[in-house]
Parts: C-alpha cells; sequence; structure tokens
C-alpha cells in the first residue's frame, strides 16, 4: 500500500484525490460520499438521500449511522487536507451531537475544519446540513492520529 492516501487514486486537484480516497474506501464508496470543495485544511461534502440510506421507513429519515460515517470521512479528509505532506489517519475519537433530523428526499451536505494539526493528533469539526450550516442536522467534533512516517528498519 502506498506511504500516503492522496496514492490511492489518481487526480490532478485536492478534489480529485480525496475523492479517489473516498472511493478506496468501501464505507465511503457504499454511502456515494463525495467530496464538492476543498481548502487548506478543510473540505465540503455531500451525501445523495437514497431509499437504502433511510433509517425509519415511517419518516424517509437518513440513518444517523450513515450521517456519523460521512462527517467522520470528511472530518479524516480535512485532517489529510492541513497536511504540508499528507500521511494516513485514524480516528481516535469522535463526539456527534444530532441537532435534528435530515430532511427526507433531501442530500445532506457537510463542511469540516481542521482546528488543529499536533505532530501525532489532528483536531477536526464538522457541521452538517441541506442548505446552510446555520440551520446544521449535526455537529461533530473529532481527533485523528497522524499515522508517523518512520523509516522501515532494514532486516
Amino acid at each position: 500500500m502506498p506511504d500516503s492516501p492522496i496514492a490511492y487514486g489518481a487526480g490532478d486537484t485536492a478534489i480529485e484525490q480525496v475523492n479517489a480516497m473516498f472511493r478506496f474506501t468501501p464505507q465511503a464508496k457504499a454511502l456515494g460520499v463525495t467530496v464538492t470543495k476543498t481548502a487548506k485544511g478543510r473540505a465540503w461534502g455531500r451525501v445523495p438521500y437514497r431509499a437504502e440510506l433511510v433509517g425509519d421507513p415511517d419518516t424517509g429519515v437518513i440513518a444517523g449511522g450513515v450521517l456519523t460515517t460521512f462527517l467522520d470521512q470528511l472530518c479524516g479528509a480535512a485532517a489529510i487536507l492541513a497536511m504540508n505532506q499528507p500521511t494516513v489517519v485514524a480516528t481516535i475519537d469522535l463526539r456527534i451531537d444530532y441537532m435534528r433530523p435530515a430532511q427526507p428526499g433531501r442530500d445532506v451536505l457537510a463542511e469540516a475544519h481542521c482546528t488543529k494539526l499536533g505532530k501525532n493528533v489532528a483536531f477536526v469539526r464538522a457541521t452538517a446540513y441541506e442548505d446552510t450550516p446555520d440551520n446544521p442536522i449535526a455537529h461533530v467534533t473529532s481527533a485523528f492520529a497522524i499515522n508517523a512516517r518512520k523509516p522501515k528498519a532494514k532486516p
């Protein structure tokens, strides 16, 4: 496996590279998660509304686990986008506050921002919404372990 998640797929832009990472990740691929915009330490994304993602057939609301997975993936992307030399990250903590149900039939959008990039840990916040972050569906605070790029010892 390559050292950098950016190498998981081809791409000339950060959006292409992060979307290639998501296609490599089975859960993100199954949910149809895409990144729509990037900046240094920031990622915006979308998960499309589909009947198979509904958690409550009576209301048509997307399952909370879909939102959690989406926000976890997007936060990881923001952490990677904050790095000068991107490397693999792993979630070590994620807290989600659900503020209201997602609107049935609507795609869910989100934005994630790496608020602090340390040597070993990245801290990220994200908000999920339909139209604007001013009416959030959920908010996440998370921490990611940063894979140290140490040379392998020779046998």
